[in-house]
């Protein structure tokens, strides 16, 4: 049984459309090599600016996962 606890990381993710699609990007690519994945919090928002046009959206997050209990990493 976990106790809830987690562990954070933090990330940027970018896109040239929306800071939503900055945040997905960024969840979806944390998810590719961590898992248990619980919450997010942006904590930064920011842009890159080209030509006097967004270019880039930025955020950056925090990400929230359950650390996971050794007798459940050990089971098959």
């Amino acid at each position: 049984m976990t106790d809830h606890v987690y562990r954070l990381i933090e990330v940027v993710g970018s896109s040239p459309s929306s800071i939503e699609d900055a945040i997905q990007s960024a969840v979806a690519k944390a998810s590719q090599t961590i898992r248990h994945i619980r919450w997010f919090q942006v904590v930064e928002t920011r842009g890159q600016v080209e030509e006097g046009r967004v270019a880039y959206y930025q955020v950056t997050m925090k990400i929230g996962f359950s650390v996971e209990d050794e007798a459940a990493s050990l089971r098959p």
